[in-house]
């Protein structure tokens, strides 16, 4: 399978918080957090798309992913893939671009308890910062 990525625009918010809520259904609705309006309003809020890059495989958009800069850190947010392409090492391709875009950098993302997308995180040298009953907070240190 042959991925890109593209730059945002703002017609892309509702097509990626439609694939939000796809993605974060079972974990949400495991730590009984989900709420059809919610998932797609969290995403609909804070969607930049200067800071967004979709994910394109075999020509059609598949997903997205945005880093944000917050003072010496950069912020991974909002990476979504179409379950259908998991599992299929695009998504590590994908961390690993967006990681060596920055290398030298500090970056810091968040992911749901119990959600299968820690072991990319982890494999990707991500370490374990803090955890609540909903979310788990990992840094990867400059490199």
């Amino acid at each position: 399978m042959e991925w890109t990525l593209r730059p945002s625009a703002p017609a892309d918010a509702a097509w990626i918080a439609e694939l939000r809520a796809v993605v974060l259904r079972d974990d949400l609705t495991r730590l009984g957090r989900f709420d059809e309006v919610r998932v797609r309003q969290r995403f609909l809020d804070s969607f930049r798309a200067e800071a967004t890059r979709v994910i394109v495989v075999d020509g059609a958009d598949a997903g997205s992913i945005a880093v944000r800069s917050d003072d010496d850190v950069q912020w991974i947010e909002h990476f979504y893939l179409d379950p259908a392409l998991q599992g299929r090492g695009i998504g590590g391709a994908v961390l690993e671009r967006v990681l060596s875009d920055a290398a030298g950098q500090t970056f810091r993302l968040n992911v749901l308890q119990g959600s299968p997308a820690l072991r990319l995180y982890l494999r990707a040298g991500f370490l374990l910062d803090s955890e609540d009953p909903v979310d788990m907070f990992l840094t990867r240190p400059a490199r």
